[in-house]
């Protein structure tokens, strides 16, 4: 899978950018969630960080169109996106991870 950024735009007062991207792929249409990683490692961000919203293949083509929010953190991600972006992307689950680790250490 080749992703290729077309198109960035900077926006400060969300505290993100908005990312227009273009993947080569040989087989199915890519995952969400392999796609997320992908960009995130393209643009050396953490992947709890990007939020994939759309992606976009035409029918027999390899090549799919996409759009994604890049924030600075998760917690940025967390307080504009809605719930079900969060859930798509695995983000608010990776959160409640994080919280339910810190009270299983503090039980100990």
């Amino acid at each position: 899978m080749d992703i290729d950024i077309i198109e960035e735009d900077e926006n400060p007062m969300l505290h993100r950018t908005d990312v227009r991207f273009r993947i080569t792929h040989e087989d199915a249409t890519p995952s969400r969630l392999s796609v997320r990683d992908s960009l995130a490692a393209k643009l050396n961000k953490d992947s709890a960080e990007v939020v994939v919203h759309e992606l976009d293949t035409k029918f027999g083509m390899r090549k799919t169109i996409g759009y994604a929010k890049v924030y600075e953190s998760p917690d940025h991600a967390r307080d504009v996106e809605q719930e079900h972006m969060l859930d798509r992307n695995k983000i608010s689950a990776d959160a409640e991870d994080a919280e339910d680790g810190d009270a299983e250490a503090e039980e100990a």
